[in-house]
């Protein structure tokens, strides 16, 4: 059986913060090839063969990777600390987004908003259902909205990754709510 949580948190490393710990090469738009992952997989000890690695693709509950159209490239969609460009979409985002976090964060979230930290970007959810299952990784989760359309109004670049999660650089404390209990 294929160990689908291994698998996506060692790709999740080598493809967004550290490629050559997998002895990965990524280009400019972050991605790998396919190949190359699979080998890297098997010197991880391990499953390495495509329908391991087209599994974890297809069953990762984030869709965090996609694959080339072909086949022959791999790459994590967002959530980089290393430089590339995804050539993600600029988008008008909605009105409202939001954020899931834990209390233990909100402090600093009101007093600095929401940033990056390692990543690139921001993360927002479209929808509360989202944000929940990100908060809850760490605790009780805490949901914000994020007045995403004001914020674009005021010059913000929101951008849409393929799966469907919206990144920003910053949101300010002036354009954060914190969603009623």
């Amino acid at each position: 059986m294929t160990d689908t949580k291994t698998i996506s948190k060692k790709m999740s490393y080598w493809l967004r913060h550290n490629p050559a710990a997998g002895q990965l090469t990524l280009d400019g738009a972050g991605w790998a090839g396919t190949a190359d992952v699979l080998a890297a997989l098997g010197r991880a000890r391990l499953p390495n063969g495509l329908d391991d690695l087209a599994h974890v693709v297809a069953t990762n509950d984030k869709k965090r990777f996609e694959l080339s159209p072909d086949g022959t490239r791999i790459r994590a969609r967002q959530g980089h600390s290393i430089e590339i460009d995804a050539e993600w979409p600029q988008t008008p985002p909605p009105a409202v987004l939001y954020h899931g976090t834990v209390d233990r964060f909100l402090p600093s979230i009101l007093e600095q908003g929401l940033v990056p930290g390692a990543r690139h970007h921001v993360h927002l959810s479209p929808d509360v259902v989202t944000a929940q299952k990100v908060g809850a990784r760490r605790g009780e989760p805490v949901i914000l909205e994020v007045l995403a359309g004001a914020l674009a109004d005021s010059g913000a670049v929101f951008l849409l990754s393929s799966n469907g999660v919206w990144l920003t650089a910053h949101v300010p404390p002036a354009f954060l709510r914190r969603l009623a209990e």
